[in-house]
């Protein structure tokens, strides 16, 4: 593992989904999914969402045309709120599912429009 990287992984991770969410995860891992923890850390984190070439909203955004349609309704939820942080509106993110309607199917869709409202009254209680 390149030290570097995974730091900086770990920063932009906690950054855009926050404290509390990556110590859980990172805390709750053991000896099997602990390799997992450290490659999405250091690779997706440091390596991808670390370069230059886009900013973190345009990635928020593709995330969560991308995750919608592969239809994974937690890590959905967790970049929802990654996507708030980084700047992208509940507009931005009705025109993402809407664009996920088309090209990757009205039931993505409609599941990740439900997960967004519900992710988005969450957030609201706790403000």
């Amino acid at each position: 593992m390149d030290k570097k990287t995974y730091d900086r992984g770990l920063e932009i991770r906690t950054a855009v989904l926050g404290k509390d969410y990556v110590d859980n995860a990172i805390k709750s891992a053991d000896d099997f999914n602990q390799p997992m923890q450290e490659l999405v850390t250091e690779y997706c984190w440091g390596a991808v969402w670390g370069r230059e070439g886009l900013p973190r909203k345009t990635r928020s955004m593709l995330n969560l045309a991308m995750i919608s349609i592969l239809n994974r309704p937690h890590e959905l939820k967790a970049h929802i709120r990654g996507a708030l942080t980084n700047g992208v509106t509940k507009a931005e993110i009705c025109e993402v599912f809407l664009q996920v309607a088309i090209y990757g199917g009205v039931p993505a869709s409609v599941d990740s429009f439900r997960i967004a409202r519900e992710t988005f009254k969450e957030m609201a209680g706790k403000g």
